[in-house]
């Protein structure tokens, strides 16, 4: 059985094992995340513009299949990518390739404090899917983080989360920034497998907004044999 709650260490693990252990390709596991995302966010009724801010990460890949199916779905989808494509690796870089070849809308920020225009995409943007900074996150927020977390806190669009508000520290769900306290405050947040051990902190809530956890295909018996 799944457990209720799952820490940074433990969904690394669960990751690791189901490719190593169980043979379950990466890819398929993003592929299943992202698409369970967008299952919500049709439910949700997203419209209008929407724009996914991703970073170099396995959160960013989950973000660029989000950009796949949604605009499968005849949504209009602007992707800003806050990394040189050039440093994406395994699943995340398959499926920037993916929408490189499709043609998806995308913006390469490679200096975000030189290049304001994907500010005024933000500002402008009816709903913001954040899929920048993942469960890995600790420390302080490195530049330009957070002149892009304050960007997304400002903006007037609906919030989306993938796994967790970047920001936030999956363990004790505070922002990971002590001086800061900066983090996405999200109206939603699809959290994938489990919720994970910080959200049971109450001051997560303000972060996290409503949540909904994400199958993504782990199989069951990976947390049995676990348990054994």
């Amino acid at each position: 059985m799944i457990p209720p709650t799952m820490s940074r260490d433990e969904v690394r693990d669960v990751d690791r094992r189901a490719i190593e252990e169980f043979g379950l390709p990466g890819a398929v596991l993003m592929e299943n995340a992202g698409r369970g995302c967008v299952d919500w966010l049709l439910e949700l009724g997203v419209s209008g513009r929407v724009v996914i801010c991703a970073g170099r990460g396995n959160n960013g890949g989950d973000g660029f299949v989000i950009a796949r199916h949604l605009e499968n779905q005849g949504v209009d989808v602007l992707v800003l990518l806050f990394a040189d494509p050039d440093s994406l690796r395994g699943d995340a870089e398959i499926n920037w390739r993916v929408l490189e070849r499709a043609g998806t809308p995308a913006c390469v920020v490679k200096d975000a404090a030189a290049d304001s225009a994907w500010r005024d995409h933000i500002a402008s943007a009816d709903w913001i899917i954040d899929t920048l900074l993942g469960t890995g996150t600790h420390g302080s927020l490195r530049d330009p983080f957070p002149d892009i977390i304050t960007a997304i806190n400002n903006a007037s669009g609906r919030v989306f989360a993938v796994d967790l508000p970047s920001g936030l520290d999956c363990d004790t769900g505070d922002p990971v920034d002590v001086e800061s306290q900066l983090a996405v405050r999200a109206e939603f947040t699809a959290t994938l497998v489990a919720r994970k051990r910080g959200f049971e902190n109450s001051g997560a809530a303000q972060f996290t907004g409503d949540i909904r956890v994400i199958d993504i295909g782990v199989p069951h018996g990976l947390f049995e044999s676990n348990s054994k």
